[in-house]
């Protein structure tokens, strides 16, 4: 298994992770952070810490997914940082065929007089 496929899997971990986090927030005071308070006082302590651990917890996963996201071009790029192309002097053939002495093209001999 490649390094680019340990990358990607881990990738899509925190992708699936950090939607099930959003989905999980309602931007309205909803979601999972209200369902756990009854009154008032219940409120107050419970709600406001499952709200910031929901906010903590996505800007932490978005964060992860970043750098995972930056790190997987290391083994694209073959772990050196930016290469250049260097000419190949080997793929060049070593004779150039010398141009005919015929301009046409025609492959005919001429005919002796």
């Amino acid at each position: 298994m490649s390094t680019f496929t340990i990358f990607l899997v881990l990738i899509m971990i925190v992708a699936f992770l950090l939607i099930v986090v959003i989905m999980v927030q309602n931007p309205k005071g909803g979601g999972l952070s209200s369902s756990f308070g009854g009154g008032a006082g219940a409120q107050m302590g419970g709600v406001q810490k499952t709200s910031d651990f929901l906010d903590k917890s996505t800007w932490t996963l978005a964060t992860v997914m970043l750098a995972l996201i930056l790190l997987s071009n290391i083994p694209i790029m073959g772990g050196s940082g930016i290469q250049s192309k260097t000419f190949d002097e080997s793929a060049v053939p070593t004779s150039v065929p010398s141009p005919s002495a015929n301009p046409a093209g025609n492959t005919q001999e001429t005919p002796a007089e």
